[in-house]
């Protein structure tokens, strides 16, 4: 049923944050094996900081969406997918960006169904970091009781995550943060000793820290600005997961140092690898809601934006002045009644 219309933002081309923009569109009717889901809250992730900036591959077309995690209700449903889906609480991540929006069409096997007992704030803040973390540090590069980790950006939605967790799973966690002011954060979050990434002496800093060995493994999201340090303060056999590029990319890199440093490890990985299987995402998708039931992750401070201001939102991650996770709310009109149709 066309005419009814919804939000949702948009690109045009690869561009600073202004480039995006609200649009007001038909919504689209699910295809055979897709759900239309109302959207409550688009969960913000650096991975749409990456789209919209042109650092991930493919062509970026006039009117691209962006965003890969929503969260809210079904509403629609194809005609091989079930009518008792309709009403239903749900999330999805992942999939064609899409998720600025205040409706977006999902295929019926990839949407997660909310359990009564998990919000749509606490999902929409969690949901998608939980599952980068989880990846990191069950699956690429799997941590264990007694390992000392370093985490950049400690403070940040994902930081925040992985620093309870992995304090959960009995490692040490030294953090590392922009600025003072997150300092406390960072510790409130699992991480036992932060230190400012900027910092002329982290290397050093780090290693006093450890003894003199260094960590068994970084975990690195900021990339050009943190990668020389990141590589140094690995003990030999140490493992670099190299899992972002906030700061911009590593560029011309001499394979050599590996050796040089300890034969130490280097990965480079992708989410979309790690749930692409169907049930390897079920099974993370249930780790994660395991880990929020038993409070060993928690949301903590939540950035809310209006879904026409995600561009302010995106300044503001990019500035790195946000603390925590950051959702957009998008404004909703009626949907019309097709109960008799």
């Amino acid at each position: 049923m066309k005419g009814f219309d919804m939000e949702k933002v948009v690109f045009d081309k690869a561009g600073p944050p202004d480039a995006l923009y609200s649009v007001s569109v038909d919504t689209p009717e699910p295809g055979p094996d897709q759900v239309l889901l109302e959207t409550s809250m688009a969960g913000v992730n650096y991975i749409d900081v990456y789209l919209r900036s042109g650092q991930l591959p493919g062509q970026i077309v006039p009117g691209s969406g962006i965003g890969v995690e929503s969260v809210g209700r079904i509403v629609r449903v194809g005609e091989r997918v079930s009518q008792k889906l309709v009403g239903q609480r749900a999330a999805a991540v992942g999939g064609n960006p899409g998720g600025y929006a205040s409706h977006r069409l999902v295929a019926h096997d990839r949407i997660i169904p909310l359990p009564d007992d998990i919000s749509d704030e606490v999902a929409a803040a969690l949901l998608f970091k939980g599952l980068t973390v989880e990846y990191l540090i069950n699956r690429c590069t799997p941590v264990t009781s007694g390992q000392t980790v370093l985490w950049h950006a400690a403070a940040g939605g994902v930081g925040c995550i992985a620093g309870q967790w992995l304090k959960h799973k009995g490692a040490r966690v030294i953090g590392t943060v922009g600025d003072e002011r997150k300092v406390s954060i960072a510790k409130d979050h699992g991480h036992s000793e932060v230190l400012l990434s900027g910092s002329p002496s982290l290397v050093e800093d780090v290693k006093a820290l450890t003894g003199g060995r260094g960590v068994d493994v970084v975990f690195d999201s900021i990339g050009a600005a943190t990668f020389d340090a990141s590589l140094a303060v690995l003990k030999p056999r140490g493992h670099l997961v190299l899992f972002g590029n906030a700061s911009g990319k590593v560029d011309c890199f001499d394979t050599s140092r590996l050796g040089a440093q300890g034969s130490v490890y280097m990965t480079r990985p992708s989410i979309a690898h790690y749930i692409s299987d169907t049930d390897e995402f079920r099974q993370a998708v249930s780790e994660v809601f395991a880990a929020i039931r038993a409070g060993v992750i928690t949301p903590g401070k939540v950035n809310k934006f209006d879904l026409h201001d995600a561009a302010t939102a995106h300044r503001a991650l990019e500035g790195r002045r946000l603390i925590g996770s950051t959702v957009l709310l998008p404004s909703h009109k009626p949907m019309p009644d097709t109960s008799a149709l």
